[in-house]
C-alpha cells in the first residue's frame, strides 16, 4: 500500500506473537482455536484515527480476516449509554468518577464485545481503549497513574492490545481542527492547556515504555 500507516500496520501485524491474552480458557480450549487480534488506534480528535480505520478494515477484508470495529466509550447499549452521560456538557462530575465510568464501560465492552470475537478468532478494531484514560484522565484531568493502573487491573487483568497505533500530530493541526470544529467532545476538552497536557503527559509518556504502542 502506498499510505505509509497501513504498510507499518502491515509490518507490525507480522511481528505479532500468538496471542496470550484470553487467559481465562483453559489449555485444550486454547489449542483448538486460532484466536484473532486486538488493535486500538488513540489520539485526540482531528488526528486523523477514522481514516486510517477505514484503510486498515480494508486491509484486513482483502486478507479474508473478519474484524469487529468498535470504540471507546461505548461498544456496547450500556456502553453507549455511559458515553453520553460523559459526554454529556452540561452534567459536571468528579475526575474519579469520570475515571469509574469510563472502566466500568470498558470492563462491559470486554465482556460483551472484545473477548467473545477474539474467542471466535475474529480480530476487534477499536477507537480508543486503556490508553486513552491514562491520557486523558490521567493526563488531562490530573489523576495519579497509579489509581489508574489499578482500576486497568481490576478491570482488564492482563489483558493489553497486541498492538496500538497512537496518531501523534502536530498541535497546530490540533488547534486547527478545533477551531473549525462546531462542538468539541467533552472528552476532547477545547482548553488548550489540557489538550497539551493529555498529548505530552498521557498517552506520549506511556507510549516511550510500552513496545507495544506505535507511534506515528
Amino acid at each position: 500500500s502506498s499510505n505509509p500507516v497501513v504498510s507499518m500496520f502491515m509490518v507490525k501485524c507480522s511481528e505479532l506473537k500468538p496471542n496470550r491474552m484470553l487467559t481465562h480458557l483453559d489449555q485444550a480450549t486454547k489449542r483448538k482455536m486460532t484466536p484473532g487480534k486486538f488493535i486500538t488506534l488513540e489520539g485526540i480528535d482531528g488526528a486523523g484515527k477514522s481514516t486510517q480505520l477505514a484503510w486498515i478494515i480494508e486491509l484486513l477484508q482483502r486478507a479474508g480476516l473478519t474484524a469487529v470495529v468498535t470504540r471507546e466509550p461505548g461498544g456496547t447499549p450500556l456502553g453507549e449509554q455511559l458515553r453520553a452521560l460523559l459526554l454529556d456538557k452540561s452534567i459536571t462530575m468528579h475526575p474519579e468518577t469520570e475515571a469509574l465510568l469510563m472502566f466500568a464501560a470498558r470492563r462491559e465492552h470486554l465482556a460483551k464485545v472484545i473477548l467473545p470475537a477474539l474467542a471466535q478468532g475474529r480480530w476487534v478494531i477499536s477507537d480508543r481503549f486503556a490508553d486513552a484514560s491514562f491520557a486523558y484522565q490521567g493526563g488531562g484531568r490530573g489523576l495519579a497513574s497509579d489509581k489508574l493502573a489499578v482500576l486497568e487491573q481490576w478491570t482488564q487483568g492482563a489483558l493489553q492490545p497486541d498492538l496500538t497505533l497512537y496518531f501523534d500530530v502536530p498541535e497546530v493541526i490540533i488547534d486547527l481542527h478545533y477551531c473549525r470544529a462546531a462542538t468539541w467532545d467533552k472528552g476532547d476538552d477545547n482548553n488548550l492547556e489540557l489538550r497539551r497536557e493529555t498529548l505530552n503527559r498521557g498517552l506520549g509518556r506511556r507510549a516511550i515504555r510500552d513496545p507495544r504502542l506505535l507511534i506515528l
